[in-house]
C-alpha cells in the first residue's frame, strides 16, 4: 500500500468509526463492522490503532479539540467587545451541536464509562482551555469593574451555555416525535432556540 492510499484508508477508518460511535455508541460498535463499511480487513484497523479503545480515544480527543477550536477561537473574534464575543461563543457552540447532535450523549456516556478520560483529556489539551478561559475571564472582570455587567462567574456563564444548548439536542428527538413535527417545524424550533438561548444568557448578566 502506497503512502497516499494508506492515508486515505486511515482517514476512512476514522470517518466511519466516528459515524458509528455517534450513531450506536462505543459498546455497540465493533471493529468488524467498521472494517466492513470501510472495505478493509479488521487486521488493518488493529495495525493502525491496536484496540477499539485507542481508535475511540483518537476520535474523542479530536472532538474535544474541535470544541475548543470552533467555540473559543479568539482569533475569529477580532476586536469584538465582551458581550459580542460571548454571543459568538454561544452561537458557535450551538452550531457545533447542530452539526453533531449526538455528540453530547457520546461524551457523557464515555465519561461515565471511563471517568479517567477527564484526567487524560486535561493532560492533552490543558493549554488550550486554560489560555482561552484566562483571556475571557480577564475581559469579564474588566466589564464587571466598569459596571457594564453584573458580578458573575465565568464558569456559571459557560454552564448556562452548555445547559441550554445541550438540553435542546438531547430532548429534540423525543419532542419531534411527540409533537409529530415535520422538518420545517423542527428547523424553525432549532433556529428559534438558538436566538432565545443567546438572549436569555446575555439578559441574565446585564446590570
Amino acid at each position: 500500500m502506497d503512502i497516499k492510499n494508506e492515508q486515505t484508508t486511515e482517514q476512512s477508518i476514522l470517518e466511519v468509526a466516528e459515524r458509528l460511535f455517534l450513531e450506536k455508541g462505543f459498546a455497540l460498535t465493533s471493529t468488524t463492522e467498521i472494517a466492513k463499511e470501510v472495505g478493509c480487513n479488521q487486521a488493518l484497523i488493529h495495525y493502525y490503532y491496536r484496540t477499539k479503545d485507542n481508535l475511540f480515544n483518537v476520535i474523542f480527543e479530536q472532538k474535544i479539540k474541535l470544541f475548543f477550536r470552533d467555540v473559543f477561537e479568539m482569533r475569529n473574534m477580532g476586536n469584538l467587545n465582551f458581550l459580542d464575543k460571548l454571543k459568538l461563543i454561544i452561537e458557535s457552540h450551538f452550531d457545533l451541536l447542530r452539526k453533531n447532535p449526538k455528540l453530547p450523549s457520546l461524551i457523557l456516556n464515555e465519561l461515565s464509562r471511563q471517568p479517567e478520560q477527564i484526567k487524560l483529556l486535561r493532560e492533552k489539551v490543558h493549554e488550550m482551555p486554560e489560555k482561552l478561559f484566562g483571556e475571557l475571564n480577564e475581559e469579564l472582570q474588566a466589564e464587571i469593574e466598569q459596571g457594564n455587567i453584573r458580578n458573575v462567574n465565568l464558569i456559571d456563564l459557560l454552564m448556562s451555555m452548555l445547559s441550554l444548548n445541550v438540553a435542546l439536542f438531547i430532548m429534540l428527538p423525543v419532542i419531534e416525535k411527540a409533537l409529530q413535527w415535520n422538518e420545517t417545524q423542527k428547523e424553525f424550533m432549532i433556529a428559534h432556540r438558538r436566538s432565545e438561548n443567546v438572549d436569555f444568557i446575555l439578559n441574565s448578566i446585564r446590570p
